[in-house]
């Protein structure tokens, strides 16, 4: 705003709080200095989200002039915003130069991924906060001395939203932290995927490979880069098919010429009354709307390839043309350093994201391990070997449930195990990929990205709409539909009595959210641009207003939230006052339980 800057903060570890401002009506420019100067004596660390990116070089810039208007540190901040989508580099201030550390909640969660954008507001609503409080007055206003206090709680509940995401991101921050003490250099605002991909480069060039290239326009990667790529090329000379729509399918990619590895092709062929699609997106096939259990006859055996793109370019000796042979011995150790971590583990899952990141850094035109071929390699050849596979499991007289790019899942007669690990064997031995087996009791599949399978151990693998234990980038909201849809079809609970009767009221919540340039409207009530709702027999309907389009310069969108249905809006859980209106969940949990057979 400017001409009102407000700094808010909290400890870590205890309920102690700060609230600064400088406005027409205070000044604590000084204050905040010496305040930072006080942090910094304590040996203290600044935690935010994205706080490198915005907060800090903000304040970066009061603690260099010692004195700064409102005014001043608005146009500071207006830059950061405006320079987002030409140079997000322009403003940082790297840790060099800071006069404070920065822990960055935002990188380390690689929120900064487009894929996985997620906002403070958002993780608010994952954590079920009791109030999620969106910016209390549109961007640039001029404040009245009445409306500071009210900026100021806003901060204050924003600290205290970072802190409680401080305390669920602690087991990161101290594997960063032992990181950086490790190797002597800065991962604390790495993601997973950044780490792996600088501890593997850092494992190369101990090994002498030169990552980087000198010239007249400074380091630049090391890469191959390719006019086109012959899909020939790319699979193995062993694969062979039997089957003639398989055989297509092979004969067809071995034509194939690419100029681009995103999206290039696509191609479907039947057999056995199942689809299967192989492109640049993966290996799919599935029957849909089926449940299968186990039973004394019958089993359900899930078969995957161990850390199957790793494991193809060890196996195959697979490596970026400009990284020679030493990329496969890096990969190799540290595949096995990956086994040599407890499943679950910081280490094992950063170790896990940098063995597939470095697969996916192949086709990353700004990085070091840049080889689109290296890509459609693993990528082909990969889907190619489990085909294969799926080929030889058929002879033996059981249904395909699945396949996908890293294994197939079977129904089978019992006296047909013997053979199938006999072929796996086989299989093993040709590709030098490991199997794993995994027998489930129960799946219910809606279709290739949607089902649930129950192992014999009774742990629930959950895919797409059935999954209800979500990650910090994805959607928490109405997750009492996909609970109940796994109680219906794992346990044989009746609908209508389960949602009713649901002990927990949050699982009934929903959120939405709209940028800037739209707002929500409930009923004819505009309310804040992330928020919070569940369906209700006594609500009114929520309403996005998106601006016009080009043809309709005039004419404003409004396009329904939940359409047909109306909500109470409580982002303010103490508004939560409405009846639940039931019908909605149900019905939405019918579309995930009715017509399985």
């Amino acid at each position: 705003y400017p001409n009102c800057f407000t700094l808010s903060a909290e400890d870590c570890d205890s309920p102690i709080k700060w609230a600064f401002e400088i406005s027409p009506w205070k000044d604590d420019s000084r204050a905040i200095v010496e305040w930072v100067q006080w942090l910094v004596g304590h040996g203290a660390q600044m935690v935010g989200f994205n706080n490198v990116g915005f907060d800090y070089p903000v304040l970066h810039a009061l603690l260099q002039m010692g004195k700064a208007t409102p005014q001043i540190l608005y146009d500071k901040a207006m830059s950061i915003i405006h320079a987002q989508d030409s140079n997000r580099f322009a403003s940082i201030v790297y840790p060099s130069d800071r006069y404070i550390e920065q822990i960055d909640l935002f990188k380390i969660h690689h929120f900064d991924n487009k894929a996985r954008s997620t906002s403070l507001k958002a993780l608010e609503f994952n954590m079920r906060m009791d109030n999620i409080s969106d910016l209390p007055f549109p961007v640039g206003s001029i404040l009245t001395r009445e409306q500071v206090p009210v900026l100021l709680d806003y901060n204050a509940h924003d600290a205290t939203a970072t802190k409680r995401f401080y305390h669920q991101s602690i087991e990161q921050i101290e594997f960063r932290a032992a990181l950086s003490k490790k190797h002597g250099r800065d991962f604390m605002n790495h993601s997973d995927v950044k780490i792996g991909k600088e501890i593997f480069q850092m494992e190369l060039e101990k090994a002498g490979v030169q990552c980087y290239k000198y010239g007249p326009n400074g380091r630049e990667p090391a890469q191959t880069k390719r006019a086109s790529i012959a899909i020939k090329d790319c699979i193995p000379d062993f694969i062979h098919f039997e089957n003639p729509e398989f055989n297509r399918i092979h004969q067809w990619l071995k034509e194939q010429v690419i100029v681009d590895t995103k999206g290039a092709f696509k191609v479907e062929a039947m057999v056995d009354g199942l689809e299967f699609v192989v492109g640049t997106g993966g290996l799919h096939a599935s029957v849909n709307n089926r449940v299968y259990e186990a039973d004394a006859d019958y089993m359900i055996l899930d078969i995957d390839v161990t850390s199957l793109y790793p494991s193809i370019a060890i196996g195959q000796g697979y490596y970026p043309e400009h990284l020679g042979t030493q990329f496969v011995s890096t990969y190799r150790t540290l595949r096995t350093q990956r086994i040599g971590y407890k499943k679950g583990s910081a280490e094992n899952a950063m170790l896990k994201l940098a063995l597939n990141g470095v697969y996916g850094a192949s086709g990353d035109k700004f990085s070091i391990f840049y080889d689109p071929l290296f890509t459609m390699k693993i990528t082909i050849g990969g889907q190619m070997m489990v085909l294969m596979l799926t080929e030889w499991l058929m002879s033996v007289g059981l249904e395909i449930i699945q396949a996908n790019t890293d294994g197939v899942t079977l129904h089978l007669p019992r006296v047909q195990l013997a053979n199938v690990r006999s072929i796996c064997a086989e299989w093993e031995k040709l590709t030098d990929l490991t199997l794993e087996h995994v027998q489930y009791s129960k799946m219910a599949i809606r279709d290739v990205n949607n089902y649930l399978a129950v192992s014999l151990d009774g742990k629930v693998k959950r895919k797409g709409a059935y999954e209800h234990d979500m990650e910090w980038h994805q959607n928490a909201g109405a997750l009492v539909i996909a609970k109940v849809a796994e109680q219906v079809l794992v346990h044989g609970k009746p609908i209508r009595e389960t949602v009713v009767n649901w002990p927990d009221k949050m699982d009934f919540m929903l959120r939405c959210k709209v940028p800037r340039s739209s707002h929500l409207l409930w009923g004819e009530t505009q309310v804040q641009n992330t928020c919070r709702y569940y369906v209700s027999t006594e609500g009114q309907s929520l309403t996005k207003v998106m601006p016009p389009l080009a043809k309709k310069p005039d004419h404003w969108r409004r396009i329904g939230v939940e359409s047909g249905w109306t909500v109470c809006v409580c982002n303010d859980l103490r508004d939560a006052t409405m009846p639940i209106d039931y019908s909605y969940y149900i019905s939405e949990i019918e579309k995930l339980v009715l017509g399985m057979k």
